[in-house]
């Protein structure tokens, strides 16, 4: 009897199942994007380059660390189509306010990278021990994509020459960069000691 009923409930069992993680994973995306949205509002403009300094990066290397390659593409393309239609998830500057006047603006390359970097750093540190050491290469290597891509966007846009855009938009953020990434290697890092269990 009990095997009977069992049978009966396993169909409605899975949709339920389903509809769990699938809520469950939309909850993570927007969350994650609103969490990328409140770094984006702490920046600071630097006179020489029309690239603010933010927190954003460390949102792309942070949320890289701690989801799934999935969820971590899908969070910042959630986040890019937010900013798209309008929503200010985007950092202000003087010369542009909302919308996608941001992704064809100076730092539409970097923002354009964040959904390629997130899910590398994933990629790149989940089959590891996932210490302090290997998430600050897998967040450093992120790190790397999203100042290629913003450089070589600027390259475009400007057509200045190789020196003078990794002046104005690699060689000013590293220091702030390093910062970053060990912040967020030091609390991923820290959070899977946390979900380890005791031995």
């Amino acid at each position: 009897m009990s095997n009977e009923l069992s049978a009966q409930l396993a169909p409605a069992a899975v949709p339920a199942t389903r509809r769990f993680v699938w809520l469950r994973s939309a909850g993570i995306v927007l969350a994650g994007s609103a969490f990328v949205a409140l770094c984006a509002n702490r920046a600071l403009p630097l006179y020489f380059t029309p690239v603010p300094l933010t927190l954003q990066p460390f949102a792309v290397l942070l949320l890289g660390l701690l989801l799934t390659p999935r969820l971590a593409a899908a969070t910042f393309a959630a986040y890019l189509a937010e900013g798209a239609l309008g929503l200010p998830v985007f950092a202000q500057t003087p010369q542009l306010t909302f919308g996608l006047a941001h992704l064809f603006g100076p730092t539409g390359g970097y923002l354009l990278a964040y959904p390629i970097a997130a899910p590398l750093i994933s990629s790149l540190w989940r089959p590891t021990r996932r210490r302090f050491v290997s998430a600050a290469w897998s967040a450093a290597a992120g790190n790397l994509v999203i100042l290629s891509c913003g450089a070589v966007w600027l390259a475009a846009l400007t057509h200045a020459s190789v020196q003078s855009i990794v002046a104005f938009s690699v060689l000013p953020f590293l220091p702030g960069d390093a910062l970053k990434i060990a912040a967020a290697a030091a609390i991923a890092a820290g959070y899977q000691r946390l979900r380890r269990p005791a031995a």
